[in-house]
């Protein structure tokens, strides 16, 4: 196994068993979906990079008997989706969300197929600008696409925060940015908003912290791996002295002519 490999099957195991695999929150999901407006009688939607899917869920109870067909769930990693067909079952959603495994920069469906296209802390993987120009032949006219990124809310970090995400997200910028890739990949800008911090903590954050003592006793003869963990403590504490400096942000959308 190279370096990468194995550095990503410390990130999953890093990740493994938490609600969520990056801040978010239902609400933020809901207020989201309320800035697309009318969305079409038998909506198509599909969720790029879904995770264990808190939010998949969240849309499917908010869109219910709209949906023409369930939520195409997509993500790379089977394990995730495992947890996501369980937790699908416990709430009865089932019939509305559609889990399938795939690669996020080769979605293996035609152009013009959904009328809603959503993405919580997973952009970032492409670009957040390439993913929003891969995305808009996937929608129809009219369609909208609804995502989050970890965004600069100041004009100047404190230096300590800068310096991290230099190392950790150099393509990391500021709302204004980020507002104008939305619009150069050919959409309407419906509104933008910032995540509330206890976004980051309830369902990612405080179960990752927990998760630390343990992964330091596993990883304690593995260089790499301890290294890793100790980026993870790093990250929260950034998130703990600075969380007025940066967030993340929901970009929402709707597709142009």
């Amino acid at each position: 196994m190279n370096d990468a490999a194995r550095l990503f099957e410390i990130f999953l195991d890093i990740q493994r068993g938490l609600p969520r695999q990056g801040p978010g929150c239902a609400e933020a999901t809901r207020e989201a979906l309320a800035l697309c407006g009318a969305l079409p009688e038998e909506l198509s939607a599909l969720d790029v990079g879904c995770g264990p899917g808190l939010q998949t869920m969240t849309l499917a109870e908010a869109l219910g008997d709209a949906l023409g067909r369930p939520i195409a769930a997509l993500d790379k990693y089977g394990e995730y989706l495992t947890q996501l067909k369980a937790s699908c079952a416990a709430r009865g959603l089932d019939r509305l969300v559609a889990p399938l495994q795939g690669d996020m920069e080769a979605l293996p469906f035609a152009e013009e197929s959904f009328d809603l296209i959503w993405s919580e802390g997973a952009a970032y993987i492409m670009g957040f600008a390439e993913a929003f120009a891969a995305w808009r032949p996937l929608l129809r006219a009219g369609g909208c696409v609804a995502a989050t990124e970890l965004t600069w809310l100041v004009a100047e970090p404190p230096e300590e925060a800068a310096q991290f995400f230099v190392e950790e997200y150099p393509a990391m910028a500021d709302v204004e940015t980020n507002l104008a890739r939305l619009q150069a990949a050919g959409f309407e800008v419906l509104g933008h908003f910032t995540l509330p911090d206890a976004a980051w903590w309830t369902d990612y954050y405080t179960p990752l912290e927990a998760k630390l003592p343990a992964l330091r006793a596993r990883y304690a003869e593995d260089a790499m791996a301890r290294d890793f963990v100790a980026t993870s403590a790093r990250e929260i504490e950034m998130r703990r002295r600075y969380p007025d400096s940066y967030g993340y942000v929901f970009f929402v959308g709707r597709k142009t002519d």
